[in-house]
């Protein structure tokens, strides 16, 4: 069951869908690295996007960002066309990405690292006061650059500093990568909670299988840059979808 799953998963949240993206298609060189992509995101629900190492995962979220330009296809935000939109127009729409290794300023304070989150233009509403309820941690290390924090504290400020423009969709990459156990339930309730609040479309990417089934509304997985099963997240143990992104 190859894009089949996925069409008919872009086909039932359509109408109620935050994000479509259809068809997407992506060279490296000769080689096809995202081919015919097609998922959809909800506001409100969490889809998890799984798969093994260099399957195209990160690929496809710097495309859907406009880091990296399409050879075709679509990507729709709200009903509006952003294809060819670049990065930071996305952004100001409302597209926050958290990337793989997280990204943050290590020579800025945590404080400052937050606030770069306001340059989509939000600027006069200041920082959320969410975002400290959900990463309490970061009020008290304010003032400490954001290099002398720990992995799992790195992680909680990217997400934070995503979480800062208010954004319509979230998009995580690996948040679990490297992370000790107690900050990745700390994420994990983040996640259900933003999710639960109605206001985003959440992202997932992810190789930890549990994490993942634990969050997931909606699950796709990828393999060869296509999308080979897809369906809601209380069907993954049944559809046996451990076997596909195991190691």
């Amino acid at each position: 069951m190859k894009n089949d799953s996925a069409s008919l998963l872009l086909n039932r949240q359509r109408s109620s869908g935050l994000l479509a993206v259809d068809a997407l298609n992506q060279y490296y060189g000769g080689s096809h690295t995202l081919r015919g992509i097609t998922l959809s995101l909800e506001q409100g629900k969490v889809t998890t996007l799984l798969g093994r190492n260099g399957v195209g995962k990160t690929t496809f979220l710097k495309c859907l960002m406009g880091l990296l330009p399409v050879a075709s296809g679509k990507v729709l935000l709200s009903g509006q066309d952003i294809t060819k939109l670049p990065a930071y127009k996305r952004a100001a729409l409302g597209m926050a990405y958290v990337p793989q290794g997280r990204e943050i300023f290590p020579r800025l304070t945590v404080e400052e690292n937050i606030q770069m989150g306001l340059a989509n233009g939000k600027a006069s509403r200041g920082v959320p006061e969410y975002v400290f309820e959900m990463f309490p941690v970061l009020r008290d290390m304010l003032r400490r650059r954001g290099g002398d924090l720990s992995g799992g504290q790195q992680q909680q400020l990217a997400i934070a500093r995503a979480l800062t423009m208010r954004p319509k969709l979230l998009i995580l990459d690996e948040p679990t990568e490297g992370i000790q156990p107690s900050i990745i339930k700390d994420i994990e309730r983040a996640i259900r909670k933003l999710a639960a609040s109605g206001e985003m479309a959440i992202l997932l990417v992810e190789q930890y299988y549990d994490f993942a089934q634990s969050l997931a509304d909606h699950y796709a997985v990828m393999a060869r840059g296509e999308i080979i099963k897809a369906g809601p997240g209380s069907e993954m143990q049944a559809e046996n979808v451990r076997s596909l992104v195991a190691i």
